[in-house]
């Protein structure tokens, strides 16, 4: 049981209903993680802006993104995450159980293009160790015609796990 009050979406009001139609609509569910932000409807709104924003991201691709996800809310054991987003590739990108399991133990074998993949490997450098990125990594994905914004908003995308797989076992939302 959850350590705070959530809104469940049959209870759902104001603005926490508007949010929560608009992820029945788009999504056909009411993700944990956006039940866990209910208590603060600001927060759950930014957070719906937010996935709209990667949603129709012109150079980060849905599966570049669900990738990004998926494996930084393994290095962080953010299961419910996992689960979620292991779901999304197997429905919507085709990947197979033992391509899933391939990819968490070895990032390196992620079903991606080449380009999607160096992105990949370098947020999950930045989200693990963001001391060890140098100068040198940033260039290599400029090299791929990756810009400092898509950069940027990946690895912002790949931190936004942590803080909410940090908030999803604070308060206990398994």
């Amino acid at each position: 049981m959850a350590l705070i009050k959530t809104v469940s979406p049959e209870e759902a009001t104001g603005k926490v209903k508007e949010v929560y139609d608009v992820m029945m609509e788009k999504a056909g569910v009411i993700p944990k993680p956006f039940q866990m932000m209910s208590p603060s409807p600001a927060l759950l709104e930014i957070m719906l802006q937010s996935l709209g924003y990667y949603f129709e991201h012109t150079s980060l691709s849905f599966q570049l993104l669900t990738h990004i996800r998926l494996l930084v809310a393994q290095v962080y054991n953010y299961e419910y995450c996992v689960d979620f987003n292991s779901g999304i590739l197997q429905m919507l990108a085709n990947v197979t159980d033992e391509q899933l399991e391939n990819l968490k133990s070895d990032p390196k074998q992620a079903p991606l293009n080449d380009k999607d993949k160096a992105m990949l490997l370098f947020v999950l450098k930045a989200v693990k160790t963001p001391d060890s990125v140098e100068q040198k990594d940033v260039d290599a994905l400029r090299e791929l015609e990756w810009t400092d914004q898509d950069i940027l908003e990946a690895t912002h995308h790949g931190a936004d796990m942590v803080r909410h797989g940090i908030l999803f076992k604070t308060f206990k939302m398994d």
